[in-house]
């Protein structure tokens, strides 16, 4: 056995675990522990059982251990047992043990055979066990029980993986001796996650139950499914024996008597047996642990100076002190403006900059860049509509006459009627960057959760000062509308003027004057199949002449290209195709050909609203404009159009889009501008400089800065946690420089050494305990006649001739030198 203070490591550990379980959080470090798997009944419950010698594990069919059961094991002079969620009570009656841990697992998981990776965590204190820390699992199943699901085999993998594939975790495979081991689901999954059997201890249970005939002898001198620390047989109790409540301890008697009594396993009774594996695991674990201490102790240094800032905080704390509520709430508003700032401006310093998605006010320069124009050109080119308005409007004003000019009325009423419909664009601007400050005030106010109280009047004060603010701004815009219908200047420097628009000078399609330059890159799926939904992922450039699609980012191989002229877009209906919760846009050509392959329509997909939006924002600017349809043809409503009206038509067409032109550039321009001014700068000024004193004028300070129950715990928690870790590095500190040199046991060596010399050693040896004295066999034989002549051998190493020369003996002791 090790030294005290190695030994003084399974309690080190136990409370490292404790610490971290009582928060309600999975240990950051990687604690050394045992982990025990198997299937369903194969006798993992009896195993630990017989560790424990009492009866306190619930029994039944099925699925028992719903569960992970923490299970320490504590050398003491007295016996009792202890649940971490029960602090301070003890229970000596191990029948009240097995009703609680039913009852907290029904707590978690219901009555009817679900299961929960929060575990219970037990301590035993018994004057008949070792230090020893196992987690019982529950047994791999396959098929579902009561109201389980249906995954539940996935779900109870899912669980174990959680335990078994750290490189801290020792795994007990359990396995019944009379089923087939090339079977067995506990050495499958743990060959999976430690396929050099380094970590694995395997365990047959089940022995007195095979075919009269068989034995697993092979198994256990590691001949057949090798594992690097071997195999341990026990003999655990049958149900016949459990539901006669025999004592554990005449159990263990029996155990003893079986291997003593049985051919196959007489000769290595010694180590066989539940008392044998219990030492092996203790050993075992100690050993584990004192290889992982390097690794422990620097976790743990980290651990340690990751909560030292806030545990000194948490010390200097006083939650009935008025000063340091007063400094709390002043750093807190403050720190509140420079998050708040920092989340609208921006910058390259801070280290919660999210690296997947647009925030704060990236998300409002989208808005102002490519949401806000996308929604004024809907209402800029819907050319049919505006042609049939001209028509009607043209005609009324000329009544019965025939008009010989083009009516400057019409042109008048028609730009008016086209400027006031940018109102409802400007106003969805608003909206949406509203949205946006609200998202921004509520993430912002996340920092201030300690104090609820607090948190909700901030929220609270800044959204109804932001709500009055968006109705300014709203007015703002609307009187900024008002304005341009007040008075058409017609002299302005970019107005075409009657002469150009008579010659249709502005009617002629524009010329891109981008160049062929690369406007956007990035990925979208295309659709393959309609019906069926059916989609491809490919990597886009979007240039002013062109779009085209590659296999991937580095454009080597080219899948597609498209021009854009005489293209449009469309939305689609998600539902449509059985696309899903996707966006979709189509692309479709005006004069009717295909746009790809068979296909009259290219549909384009995205994961996200921003995505699609970003992109109808970029066609957009490459001149694919939404679906508006442009058609020569009259209108039926019309009738038949005579060739000087039709030139009127066009002449004020002409006109309005070079006069709207010159509004919407402005709308575009002070629309984001007033939106700054009257929004967003006004409530950073607001946080800064009224936040503070209309808090105070709220009401009761100190109610606000009531901690919440929640923060209390945790800082109460936070300190317990830091202590102990701190406890624990001074102790893995000192264990470490005690044993730094201290040799494994020698149970460990043997299981460690590879399995070949295994085999050799049962051959004809008895009961002999230690194994390397079984190697030292086979030359006792020939050792037994020197032993007489003990008085002898100190000379003959100097005798030239061979050793078993025994004439010259007698003359040895007459010799004078």
């Amino acid at each position: 056995m090790s030294n005290q203070g190695m030994q003084d490591l399974i309690p080190l550990v136990n409370g490292l675990q404790d610490a971290f379980t009582s928060l309600g959080m999975t240990s950051p470090i990687d604690l050394p522990q045992i982990a025990v798997v198997g299937g369903q009944s194969a006798g993992k419950s009896s195993v630990l059982e017989n560790f424990v010698g009492r009866d306190f594990l619930p029994r039944g069919s099925g699925i028992v251990t719903r569960r992970p059961l923490v299970l320490q094991l504590i050398n003491a002079k007295a016996e009792w047992a202890e649940f971490l969620h029960q602090k301070g009570k003890k229970y000596t009656d191990f029948d009240d043990v097995r009703r609680e841990i039913e009852n907290e697992t029904d707590r978690m998981t219901g009555k009817n055979k679900g299961i929960s990776a929060v575990p219970i965590n037990l301590r035993v204190y018994s004057p008949h066990v070792l230090n020893l820390t196992l987690v019982d699992l529950p047994g791999m199943t396959k098929v579902p029980v009561g109201d389980q699901p249906q995954d539940i085999e996935f779900q109870i993998r899912d669980m174990l993986l959680q335990f078994i594939t750290k490189d801290n975790c020792l795994i007990l495979a359990v396995t019944p001796a009379n089923s087939d081991l090339a079977t067995s689901d506990a050495l499958k999954l743990a060959k999976e996650v430690d396929p050099q059997g380094i970590r694995t201890i395997g365990v047959l249970t089940k022995l007195d139950l095979m075919d009269e005939g068989t034995d697993a002898r092979n198994i256990l001198e590691n001949k057949l499914f090798s594992l690097r620390r071997g195999y341990v047989a026990v003999v655990n109790r049958s149900q016949k024996d459990i539901e006669g409540r025999k004592d554990i301890k005449a159990a263990m008697a029996a155990e003893r008597k079986f291997f003593l009594s049985h051919n196959a396993y007489r000769h290595m009774a010694d180590r066989l047996g539940t008392p044998f594996l219990q030492k092996t695991l203790n050993q075992t674990l100690v050993n584990h642990i004192r290889e992982t201490l390097p690794a422990l102790r620097s976790k743990l240094q980290a651990q340690v100076l990751a909560m030292e800032k806030e545990v000194e905080e948490y010390k200097r704390f006083n939650p009935n002190d008025p000063s340091i509520k007063t400094k709390a709430l002043l750093t807190l508003v403050q720190g509140y403006g420079n998050d708040f700032e920092q989340s609208i401006e921006g910058g390259g310093g801070s280290s919660d900059i999210m690296m997947s998605e647009l925030t704060g006010g990236a998300k409002i320069n989208r808005i102002f860049h490519e949401r806000f124009p996308f929604e004024l050109v809907k209402y800029e080119k819907d050319e049919k509509e505006l042609r049939k308005e001209i028509a009607f409007t043209i005609r009324n004003i000329q009544g019965v006459r025939v008009g010989l000019f083009t009516p400057d009325m019409a042109f008048e009423y028609i730009t008016k009627n086209q400027i006031e419909k940018l109102t409802n664009p400007a106003i969805k601007c608003v909206d949406m960057v509203c949205n946006e400050l609200l998202g921004i005030v509520k993430a912002t106010a996340e920092g201030m959760e300690r104090y609820p109280l607090l948190r909700d009047e901030t929220e609270r004060i800044l959204t109804t000062f932001l709500r009055e603010q968006e109705e300014k701004t709203k007015d703002h815009i609307r009187l900024m509308i008002a304005i341009e219908l007040a008075y058409m200047n017609t002299n302005h420097p970019d107005f075409v003027g009657f002469d150009a628009a008579a010659k249709g000078t502005t009617g002629k399609k524009k010329a891109r004057a981008l160049g062929n330059q690369v406007i956007r890159k990035g990925w979208m799926s295309v659709a393959v199949s309609l019906l069926k939904g059916s989609s491809r992922e490919y990597w886009f450039v979007l240039t002013s002449e062109s779009l085209s699609w590659y296999r991937d980012a580095e454009e080597k191989e080219q899948k597609y290209s498209l021009r854009l002229e005489d293209m449009k877009l469309r939305d689609v209906e998600t539902g449509r195709f059985s696309i899903g919760k996707k966006f979709v846009i189509a692309l479709y050509y005006t004069t009717g050909r295909n746009v790809y392959k068979d296909q009259d329509q290219l549909q384009l997909i995205t994961h996200t609203e921003e995505d699609i939006e970003s992109w109808k924002a970029s066609l957009l600017r490459a001149g694919v404009y939404p679906e508006a349809e442009k058609s020569s043809d009259p209108d039926p409503d019309l009738g038949s159009l005579d060739p000087q009206l039709e030139r009127q038509v066009e002449t004020i067409r002409n006109l309005v889009e070079s006069y709207t032109e010159i509004v919407i550039k402005s709308i575009k321009d002070q629309v984001p501008k007033a939106i700054m001014f009257m929004m967003v700068n006004k409530l950073k000024e607001y946080i800064h400089q009224e936040l503070l004193p209309m808090i105070y004028s709220a009401g009761d300070q100190a109610a606000l800065m009531e901690e919440s129950k929640e923060s209390a715990a945790k800082r109460e928690e936070m300190i317990k946690m830091y202590h102990a870790c701190k406890d624990a590095l001074q102790l893995v500190q000192d264990v470490n420089i005690k044993t730094v040199h201290t040799p494994l046991p020698p149970p460990i060596l043997k299981d460690d050494a590879p399995p070949p010399p295994k085999p050799r050693q049962p051959s004809n040896s008895s009961l002999q305990r230690p194994p390397r004295s079984v190697n030292s066999s086979s030359p006792t034989p020939r050792s037994t006649p020197d032993k007489p002549s003990v008085p002898g051998r100190p000379d003959i190493p100097k005798r030239p001739g061979p050793t078993r020369s025994v004439p010259p003996r007698p003359n040895v002791p007459q010799r004078p030198h």
